[in-house]
């Protein structure tokens, strides 16, 4: 055992046993950091306009903010792009992290000088809860991969933009530089077919131990450096590899492609970060659920799903949730978003301490590879397609194709024509070129060559019927889905 790794063991534990404390007195824990929140923005002009100066409690924040999604909060950020201080939060936002937006393009979340360290200390909380409570720290010995966006960041503004991985890469902590790979350089390779070859490279003889990732991209990774060192899976080529950490998106369609890869199971740690916040990571690999990070920036209130589209949804505080319902979260954060909805719903597997499960999003969507497409996209660049390609569709859904028999993943859309194009090929590009138009995460991985355009796989008359009467779903009020992340529904329209 290293010196390195010795000293990773009592750390961990102090650091666990010190976070485990404040979570198994969450309404005390939830308060402090309310009253942190209101005391810092008070005098910005959201906080004026809002009167947090006289939140005291949670009764009195759910009447002073209304719930807002990122369009109701575009005005505010419009302000500070044009260069406003004060605004959600003192001062200016150190950076705006762009990610896909769900009705008018990219949205630029704020991230400052307060917010970075949920981003950095609760990925770093996760390490060590797993270090603790496992009991094994040897991948601190070795190498370890983050894949992830670029870190160069877009600086043509007075704010510095740029992806969450990208922005997160440029404050690694010292004593992780040596250990961690992919070089900056090779990180910053824009073209993903291009970077993956070089992470290989860099990486193929190293002693690497950690690896980290969203599950679509670690896969690649894996098969590119199996097909390059002509071992039979990733344990051979790294006989040291002992810890698996992922996020963004659901594992279970991944995980029996992955383990083939890695040639077995392999430890690992789900995390649940987002542009918003990271909101709560995996502390127990024996117990279910994800801990919640409630001490470190975030207050949190909780909708239960069944109150969505209602004009005044309850709202309840971390001391009113209940086992088994399923939530949509909301946010007010030290990044200056209040009552902000991000859209993920959770359900709570323990109250003491609170640990969480993701059970959705409150709309449809596909995010397997991290693009987080919606109905509203699939369904106008289905229209716009028509527009210039004439046909009929009575109906259609659309899944992620993780694994292909060759060739990069994709998007596959199921149509039933009721009258199809004279040119599918042509077709199928035009759906593609416009879901681009209104997604540009989506364009970001088609033109960085992580996924190839979407697949159009034409149904027979009545296939939609069949199906969705196999499913008990034949009744007037059922809807077929319109996009899924995973391929457990369509697996029936083959």
């Amino acid at each position: 055992m290293s010196l390195k790794s010795s000293i990773a063991k009592p750390y961990a534990r102090k650091v666990t046993q010190a976070v485990m404390r404040r979570a198994l007195d969450p309404v005390v824990t939830q308060q402090a950091v309310l009253n942190e929140l209101v005391r810092f923005a008070g005098d910005t002009a959201f906080g004026l306009e809002h009167r947090l100066h006289q939140v005291r409690h949670h009764a009195s924040l759910a009447q002073a903010i209304p719930l807002r999604d990122y369009e109701g909060f575009r005005p505010y950020i419009d302000r500070i792009l044009f260069g406003e201080h004060d605004v959600l939060w003192p001062g200016q936002p150190l950076y705006l992290c762009k990610t896909s937006g769900t009705t008018s393009g990219a949205k630029y979340i704020p991230i400052t000088r307060e917010s970075l360290p949920n981003h950095i200390g609760s990925a770093r909380r996760a390490l060590l809860a797993y270090i603790a409570h496992s009991g094994r720290a040897d991948f601190v010995d070795g190498k370890m991969i983050f894949l992830q966006g670029s870190p160069v960041l877009d600086k043509s503004r007075a704010i510095p933009t740029g992806r969450l991985s990208g922005i997160v890469a440029n404050h690694v902590p010292s004593y992780l530089l040596k250990n961690r790979l992919p070089s900056f350089t090779t990180n910053s390779i824009a073209d993903w077919e291009t970077k993956v070859e070089a992470i290989v490279t860099e990486t193929m003889k190293a002693d690497m131990r950690l690896i980290s990732g969203i599950p679509a991209w670690v896969q690649m990774y894996f098969e590119r450096l199996l097909a390059r060192t002509e071992k039979k899976n990733v344990r051979e080529a790294f006989p040291n590899f002992s810890l698996f950490v992922y996020g963004g998106v659901n594992y279970a369609p991944y995980r029996a492609r992955m383990e083939s890869l890695i040639g077995g199971s392999v430890p690992s740690v789900e995390l649940f970060p987002a542009s918003e916040g990271f909101i709560a990571y995996q502390d127990k690999n024996n117990e279910e659920g994800l801990l919640l990070v409630l001490d470190n920036g975030i207050y949190y209130e909780f909708i239960p799903t069944s109150e969505l589209g209602k004009p005044s949804p309850k709202r309840l505080s971390i001391a009113q949730v209940e086992l088994g319902v399923n939530y949509a979260l909301v946010l007010h954060t030290n990044a200056g978003l209040w009552g902000y909805e991000i859209g993920d719903t959770v359900r709570f597997v323990s109250l003491s301490p609170p640990r969480i499960v993701v059970t959705g999003r409150t709309k449809h969507f596909t995010s397997a590879f991290g693009e987080h497409v919606i109905a509203e996209e699939v369904e106008g660049a289905l229209k716009d397609a028509m527009e210039q390609v004439p046909c009929e569709v009575a109906e259609f859904t659309v899944a992620p194709e993780l694994s292909p028999a060759e060739g990069l993943p994709h998007h596959e859309w199921f149509i039933e024509f009721a009258a199809p194009p004279p040119d599918s090929d042509r077709f199928a590009l035009a759906i593609d070129s416009a879901l681009q138009k209104r997604n540009p995460y989506y364009r970001d991985l088609i033109t960085g060559k992580v996924l190839r355009p979407l697949v159009i796989r034409a149904l027979p008359h009545g296939a939609f019927a069949a199906w969705m009467k196999a499913r008990g779903m034949n009744d007037a009020q059922s809807k077929v889905p319109r996009l899924a992340n995973d391929r457990k529904y369509v697996e029936g329209l083959r």
